[in-house]
């Protein structure tokens, strides 16, 4: 027999050893670990022979749980809080498995795990990220093992494992501890947004924002408007009781459509500052997606206001049948709470119409529609005036500007006066009428269409030419208005290509064209 009869005799060996071995019944039987042993001392019974319940969190309100059982336990003086040791392997392992294992022996005498939690815009709390509680709750030992969501581990949410000698005084517990969070949350009277995670469904992240300060002057709309909007977001709400009284339903859905840079999100950003110590959850573009647990947090928390900013952009994904799925999403979470629940949903959209057949498909979900339309002259004026409040632009000046920016919005307002100091700063002067109208006439020219797009300034002639179907309307949300005939206007509603007008930089082209037969 040579060498490689021998090596192949020898794997054989082993192969059959390894089969054997695998064939074999483990005896061992799964023991308490230390953990398990502490968590008997505490409880006075075998902590194995229990049952544990689960609470899954979403991450945002572990911070909220920590309060909540801080809380719990601060009439116990003896109150412990338990570091796990064990390796990676504890990670991997529920309440049951770390009280109980066949292999692996955990122990509670490890430093516990902290992590630094977020707790307002610019406050921030210490959190228990791993670790186990043994405290009194009303004469009663208890045992809660908390754990932050770990997405290396698998983790999505933070989790909290219930353990007492009796069930129902489990099941209480879960229950006072939910009121406790809901009432020391960090998220009342606080403005959040929600982001998407990076690495599968749910929230990745919130942040709390500060509450903005837009007084009723600084939001220039036309007489009545603002009023209306303030009085059903927020009068409904300071008249609650009374109404809750009288039968009537609090939950509200306003919907704020029109141009874009009309001044939606400012009229948001002004409820906003007219709500103090309301919950305020803004939801935009793909966290549209978390309209479920924001409508939850929002009836915890009420009363709150949810923001929905730009729902068109959900509402023109299409799917395979049709309007995006997401989109009656949106609107079902609306229809979705108690009616005494004191929650305004405050959605804004640029493009009503893309809106309309899902409105229609779920009637009563918006009690309320305002549209915030282009500035008229007076509006104008007031803008301009108030962008330039601090600067030496004559009232004369500023009013022949707002009778020439017909059409704008009031982005372009204040875009206007940006260009006007940012010019006569690199020309080192300083601000005056001309340089107003210079920076007018640059964002009115032919050459700043792509500018007049983004700003909303207005075509060149105010009435369409025949034949030009809805491309003065098309510009009006800032689609391009005036383009050669070689591009020609895009018809935002039609599906169509149609010759802008008149122009003489392109009608010697036409003329060309027409003459060689291309027209």
């Amino acid at each position: 027999m040579d060498q490689a009869d021998r090596d192949s005799a020898l794997l054989s060996d082993l192969q059959r050893l390894l089969h054997r071995l695998n064939e074999m019944p483990d005896a061992r039987e799964p023991r308490l670990t230390a953990v398990g042993e502490r968590v008997a001392r505490h409880l006075g019974v075998d902590p194995t022979t229990l049952p544990v319940l689960t609470e899954p969190l979403p991450p945002h309100r572990l911070v909220d749980a920590d309060l909540a059982l801080d809380a719990l336990a601060a009439d116990d003086p003896d109150a412990t809080v338990h570091g796990i040791t064990g390796g990676q392997e504890r990670q991997h392992e529920d309440l049951p498995s770390l009280l109980r294992h066949r292999y692996a022996s955990f122990s509670a005498d490890a430093p516990p795990e902290f992590a630094s939690a977020a707790t307002g815009p610019r406050a921030t709390r210490r959190v228990l990220s791993f670790g186990l509680r043994l405290f009194r709750h009303e004469g009663l030992p208890v045992a809660v093992l908390q754990r932050a969501a770990n997405r290396m581990y698998g983790r999505e949410a933070a989790v909290l494992e219930i353990l007492t000698a009796d069930a129902e005084v489990t099941a209480a517990l879960a229950a006072q501890l939910h009121r406790r969070m809901n009432e020391l949350s960090v998220v009342r009277g606080n403005v959040v947004t929600f982001a998407q995670s990076e690495y599968g469904q749910g929230i990745g992240s919130m942040t709390f924002l500060e509450r903005p300060t837009v007084t009723a002057d600084e939001v220039i709309l036309p007489e009545g408007v603002l009023s209306r909007i303030r009085d059903h977001v927020v009068g409904i709400g300071q008249h609650a009781d009374a109404l809750r009284a009288r039968g009537q339903h609090l939950k509200r859905g306003v919907l704020l459509y029109g141009p874009p840079g009309t001044g939606k999100t400012l009229t948001v950003r002004h409820l906003l500052h007219e709500t103090p110590g309301t919950t305020a959850v803004l939801l935009q573009g793909g966290a549209l997606s978390l309209i479920g647990e924001a409508a939850r947090l929002a009836r915890a928390m009420a009363p709150s206001i949810v923001v929905l900013e730009d729902v068109d952009l959900v509402a023109s994904e299409r799917g395979m049948f049709g309007l995006q799925p997401l989109l009656f999403e949106v609107l079902d979470a609306l229809d979705g709470l108690d009616g005494d629940a004191d929650v305004a949903f405050v959605l804004t959209t640029n493009r009503a119409d893309i809106l309309e057949p899902a409105l229609a498909a779920r009637p009563g979900r918006v009690d309320l529609a305002v549209e915030i339309p282009l500035p008229d002259a007076a509006a104008r004026r007031a803008l301009l005036g108030t962008y330039a409040a601090d600067l030496p632009l004559s009232r004369v000046a500023l009013d022949a500007a707002a009778e020439r920016a017909e059409g704008v919005t009031a982005s372009f307002a204040k875009e206007l006066i940006r260009r006007a100091v940012l010019a006569a700063t690199l020309a080192g002067a300083e601000v005056d009428d001309e340089r107003l109208r210079q920076a007018l006439d640059e964002m009115l020219a032919s050459r700043e269409g792509i500018s007049r797009a983004l700003f909303g300034g207005d075509v060149h002639s105010a009435e369409p030419d025949e034949g030009q179907g809805d491309a003065a309307s098309g510009a009006s949300f800032g689609w391009f208005a005036s383009q050669p005939l070689a591009g020609g206007v895009f018809l935002g509603g039609a599906g169509g290509m149609s010759p802008g007008p008149e122009d003489p930089a392109t009608r010697d082209e036409r003329i060309t064209r027409e003459d060689s037969g291309e027209g």
